[in-house]
């Protein structure tokens, strides 16, 4: 049972009328009685909330900062019509801030028999899985005086999916794909890839690309133009330990890893490469492997969704040992991991040959631009100590890169707002040089 607000007022007012008119029982009993049998038949009257069919629909998906509709269904089987408020309660993480109180409350009025649909908008705040919580119907009698009150837990789950920001760089990147694979009038020369057509020798052309039986047959020099070759294997390999939770900005560097890899995956797609993904920490997290070139971004997207950094030290034996499981032949291994100086020197480096030795190896770590604006503070003397420390960071991050280098790996350190179109980049550079 609830009360109203319109039961409190009648009873304040009751209240005073007896206090200044007449101040006896009698009169008490007067005023409070007919408010006590408005609240008794309100009661008897309200229709009740456990017999009402609930029932969800909707979306279960939303890429992270869209709106989403979530559908509830309420239907009034009794022989009372139902008249009062149903409250869709969701996690705080679900609704923009400051919006959950209004989105989440609908005024109601379903005759008996009938049904109604709620919306409930919802735009959630963090990747991942979103729970309701219950729904609380309040069913007001006709007075208004006393609700039957009641929660049931409806279950539904919606899955914000990572927003790939980084989409708007992917034209530009197909475009430059199409140059590489033949598609437009320039074609590309280089070791390992696939033999197109013969051409007249111009003036810059490497002297390997010369088809000397070819030549010997005409009157002009020819060489050989080349498409990259199609059907390479990529692995992107996310370090989900706690050099991924840091964070650069409003976000942690695994999120901008994510939006990494979907740039590089949906490139790769394009290109005709099969692409895989390992997440990995102490153990392994997840992996999307031998899906079909429509299925790999829906595959990748879904399972990113539910990541989350792990506050523990990544086991680079073991991750190293489970990418050559994922990739038996030779492959491009992307690595979106740290540059942090002893995670690389006691972890990653004494397993990179076991890399190397078979792959292309690219390291892509996220770097935070705030060092840079700290290196260049100099106003105050915690400026400069804030400036020192800076770029002390910044030279240990460009030694690691420099030992990486020397490995046999190559190594991209940008922030978060360029890292996915330097990747992007850096695998284009690479299918052009004909080393994938």
């Amino acid at each position: 049972m609830a009360l109203t607000g319109r039961t409190a007022l009648l009873a304040a007012l009751g209240a005073l009328v007896v206090g200044l008119v007449a101040p006896s029982w009698t009169g008490i009993l007067a005023v409070t009685l007919p408010v006590l049998l408005g609240v008794l038949a309100d009661l008897a009257l309200a229709a009740p909330v456990r017999a009402l069919g609930l029932a969800r629909g909707g979306d279960t998906t939303v890429r992270l900062g869209e709106d989403a509709t979530v559908e509830l269904t309420v239907t009034n089987p009794g022989r009372r019509p139902l008249r009062g408020q149903v409250r869709d309660a969701w996690a705080p993480s679900a609704w923009r801030p400051g919006s959950s109180y209004a989105a989440s409350r609908h005024t109601v009025s379903i005759p008996p028999g009938e049904r109604r649909r709620l919306t409930t908008p919802l735009a959630p705040t963090r990747r991942g899985d979103h729970h309701a919580v219950k729904v609380t119907v309040r069913s007001l009698g006709p007075l208004g005086l006393a609700a039957r009150q009641g929660s049931r837990a409806v279950p539904w789950t919606l899955r914000a999916l990572p927003p790939f920001t980084s989409r708007k760089h992917l034209p530009s990147r197909l475009a430059r794909l199409r140059e590489l694979d033949g598609r437009t009038s320039v074609l590309t020369r280089g070791q390992g890839t696939e033999f197109d057509s013969l051409r007249e020798y111009l003036p810059g052309d490497d002297v390997r690309s010369i088809d000397w039986r070819a030549s010997a047959r005409r009157n002009t020099v020819a060489v050989r133009t080349w498409r990259p070759e199609r059907d390479r294997h990529v692995l992107i390999v996310l370090d989900t330990g706690r050099t991924s939770a840091g964070r650069v900005g409003d976000a942690p560097r695994l999120d901008a890893a994510l939006d990494s890899a979907l740039l590089l995956a949906a490139l790769a797609t394009k290109a005709g490469d099969r692409v895989d993904l390992l997440a990995h920490d102490l153990h392994k997290r997840a992996t999307v492997v031998g899906r079909s070139p429509a299925d790999v971004l829906p595959a990748l997207t879904d399972t990113m969704a539910t990541l989350e950094p792990a506050l523990v030290e990544t086991d680079m034996r073991a991750l190293t040992a489970a990418a050559l499981r994922t990739a038996p032949r030779r492959s491009l291994i992307v690595l979106l991991t740290g540059l942090d100086t002893r995670p690389v020197e006691q972890g990653l480096l004494p397993q990179l040959p076991l890399l190397t030795k078979r792959h292309e190896v690219v390291l892509a770590s996220v770097a935070d631009p705030r060092l840079d604006e700290l290196a260049a503070a100099r106003g105050t003397v915690q400026d400069v100590y804030g400036a020192a420390a800076a770029e002390q960071t910044r030279a240990d991050r460009r030694r690691t890169a420099a030992r990486l280098t020397r490995a046999g790996v190559t190594v991209l350190d940008a922030p978060p707002t360029t890292i996915a179109p330097v990747l992007a980049d850096t695998y284009l550079a690479l299918k052009a040089a004909g080393r994938l």
